[in-house]
């Protein structure tokens, strides 16, 4: 079973766990419980577990977002921080969005609390109280066989929007938007029964080609779209049609288009729906959309997509959310079956163009000790791979990562594998914490382990447990790979193309048989191999080098990226803000999936605070990223009182001007991190300290 639950008595109350996703949720209540399991029968709501307790409080340890719905499931409100809400003497659903998604039915008067860092639901006396809860992992309900031609394929990829739960606006939310079937290549076409695709007559007209169905993919997913060859594609829907382009690139660039406007206006259109509530996005547009969004949300989906472009493309792009990823994929058979893991994240496809790069960065000379199992220090000397091994995608701006999966070792975009996908779907539970292992090979690199062992796991409330190792030697650092069910792998040392540097010689990866680790970061020069050939034997994803790093920059990047995976960052986000505030440099890149994390977030996806000195105070912005759990869609925003910054995630908000008095009460009750005046400071409990 994905959720658990467990009695806890200090305090007293219950324990939700998901051994799959290794979240957990805390609920604390007035006294002891004894939770009993029961039947789902009584929720309106897709749950994985259900439970009844007796007593009269709840107390959640975060600051989850709050809506109360009726007996039937319909949305009555939503709720911010600072707000106390009076809950009626009758049957509704309080549901709280965090980690785990749960639901507490209740029948009875009361009160909730919606704090800064907690919420409170308190009744006016002592009732049995059902819990419904759910994992916010989805896997794919079955797995769809077509053999390698294009007519094949498009009715593979017609059948991936069965894993939507809605074809109204609210698919947009990431919960109501399953995980789709996964396609291998075989024989014979073959779609199992259990894959059923929604109801309705969208039609994506494509070029006969495999490189023009992998660029349609996405957008057919999402409207649920049946794909089909033709030699004048379009986009029709009912009396809707819309002619698009021959052109392979310009057709590329139509289907993005296309893709973030109607995913983007749907995100507005959904506020007048199930759940309502404000968002800057549509406070700021709403004005000039030549349409209202009540009606538009009661039109059927040809009508909706119409009005959808008659909205200018100017004024949608500075509020489009920021894409998640763009993967770059070769016309070959065999990337079909990447589609699934891509369209889950609705994924901008692009053909594999890129072109060489004018030099390598950090083939330049470096000072000092160098992690280069080759050398101590001294100039930088060859790695082995010239220009022509490295690409630099032709589109490199449009998402937080850029996913290349075809050949050669990519620049300014992560290294993707196939294996990585399909490691995660083959995960079992693990551990009850999150296992952390530190290898450090060089003595001389001991800074960075003493500053890992203070970032890693020093959230009190998420359990992790840390194995520090040093001078492992090369077989027990293959039993610590294969054999150790770690979910986070911190190499610190050398390496070059052909091994991980041990005291008795060199760990080739490439050499075992499999490995039992998540997520890694290989902080030496040259570590790119050794990091595929891990994603290849069983890793998610992880970040590597290609070339030399100076030895106190390697420092700098370890612990920023070690608080960041530590605060629920995916390796994407991690990386994008390391590179930005950190001594960083282009040397690291992603390998694997980047969407990997080894943490869950506090009370929202995660995000970090930026602060510019004004006269009267401080301006203040949230950027936010998405995770697996908080993926493309969610609406997420800061508790800070004074301002409105719900909005759409990923995405950052405009600045707004806060009082110091307000801001100092704000960063005292959170540790998102922050970037004060340009500089990435640490909010480890030192709160208003980082502003005066």
């Amino acid at each position: 079973m994905t959720i658990t639950f467990s009695e806890t008595t200090a305090p007293p109350g219950l324990e939700v766990h998901d051994s799959i996703e290794q979240r957990r949720l805390q609920v604390e209540t007035s006294g002891p419980v004894s939770p009993e399991e029961i039947e789902p029968a009584g929720f309106c709501f897709p749950v994985d577990t259900t439970c009844v307790i007796e007593t009269d409080e709840l107390v959640f340890d975060q600051p989850y977002s709050v809506t109360i719905h009726d007996r039937t499931g319909q949305s009555d409100a939503s709720f911010d921080t600072g707000e106390t809400i009076r809950l009626d003497d009758e049957l509704q659903f309080i549901g709280l969005s965090g980690p785990i998604k749960l639901y507490c039915r209740i029948d009875v008067a009361g009160t909730i609390d919606v704090g800064v860092t907690s919420v409170r639901i308190t009744l006016d006396r002592e009732v049995s109280i059902e819990l419904g809860m759910r994992s916010l992992h989805e896997r794919p309900a079955a797995t769809i066989t077509t053999p390698p031609d294009v007519e094949s394929m498009m009715a593979a990829v017609s059948a991936l929007p069965s894993a939507l739960k809605t074809t109204t606006a609210e698919r947009t939310w990431p919960t109501l938007r399953g995980h789709p079937p996964l396609i291998e290549l075989g024989d014979d076409l073959e779609i199992p029964d259990a894959v059923s695709a929604p109801d309705g007559d969208v039609t994506l007209t494509v070029p006969p080609d495999r490189l023009s169905l992998y660029r349609a993919a996405p957008l057919a997913f999402f409207l649920g779209a049946t794909v089909r060859p033709g030699s004048r594609p379009a986009l029709e829907a009912g009396r809707f049609e819309r002619a698009l382009p021959t052109d392979g690139p310009e057709f590329e660039n139509t289907i993005a288009r296309l893709l973030k406007r109607f995913f983007f206006l749907e995100c507005l259109t959904r506020t007048e729906g199930i759940f309502r509530y404000e968002l800057h996005e549509r406070r700021e547009l709403e004005p000039e959309l030549p349409y209202d969004l009540a009606d538009i949300y009661e039109a059927d989906l040809p009508a909706r997509l119409e009005r959808y472009l008659d909205v200018p493309a100017e004024r949608l792009e500075p509020y489009i959310p920021r894409w998640p990823l763009t993967a770059h994929v070769p016309d070959d058979p065999d990337t079909v079956e990447l589609l699934p893991f891509l369209v889950n994240e609705l994924g901008i496809v692009r053909d594999s163009r890129g072109e060489q790069p004018e030099t390598i960065p950090g083939s330049g000379e470096l000072s000092g000790l160098v992690r280069s199992a080759t050398r101590a220090s001294g100039p930088s000397e060859s790695s082995g791979l010239d220009r022509s091994s490295f690409v630099v995608p032709a589109v490199t701006d449009e998402s937080v990562e850029h996913a290349w999966f075809g050949d050669g070792i990519p620049q300014r975009a992560s290294k993707a594998t196939l294996e990585a996908y399909r490691n995660q779907m083959a995960r079992d539970a693990r551990n009850e914490s999150i296992e952390i292992l530190l290898v450090c090979n060089d003595a001389r690199m001991i800074d960075e382990h003493d500053l890992l062992d203070g970032a890693y796991g020093n959230r009190e409330l998420l359990p992790f447990e840390i194995r520090s190792a040093f001078g492992v030697d090369t077989d027990q650092l293959a039993e610590l790979l294969t054999d150790g069910g770690y979910d986070f792998f911190h190499y610190i040392g050398h390496a070059t193309e052909d091994g991980l540097r041990c005291p008795d010689g060199e760990l080739d990866v490439r050499t075992l048989p499999s490995v039992d680790v998540g997520v890694f970061f290989l902080n030496a020069c040259r570590s790119y191999e050794q990091g595929l050939a891990l994603t290849r034997r069983g890793a998610f994803g992880g970040v590597s080098t290609y070339a030399d790093v100076n030895n106190d920059h390697a420092v700098d990047a370890g612990e920023t990226m070690a608080r960041l995976l530590n605060r629920g960052f995916s390796l994407r986000g991690a990386l994008e803000i390391a590179r930005a505030n950190s001594l960083l440099g282009d040397q690291y890149l992603i390998v694997g999936d980047g969407s990997a994390d080894i943490a869950q977030s506090d009370g929202g996806a995660p995000a970090v605070i930026e602060l510019e000195r004004s006269a009267d105070g401080f301006d203040f912005a949230i950027r936010s990223y998405s995770t697996k759990e908080f993926k493309l869609g969610t609406a997420t925003e800061s508790t800070l009182h004074t301002v409105s910054d719900r909005h759409l995630s990923p995405g950052v908000t405009p600045f707004s001007n806060v009082t110091r008095d307000s801001l100092h009460e704000y960063i005292t009750w959170t540790e998102l991190p922050l970037i004060v005046d340009d500089e990435l400071q640490w909010n480890d409990g030192i709160g208003p300290a980082l502003i005066d």
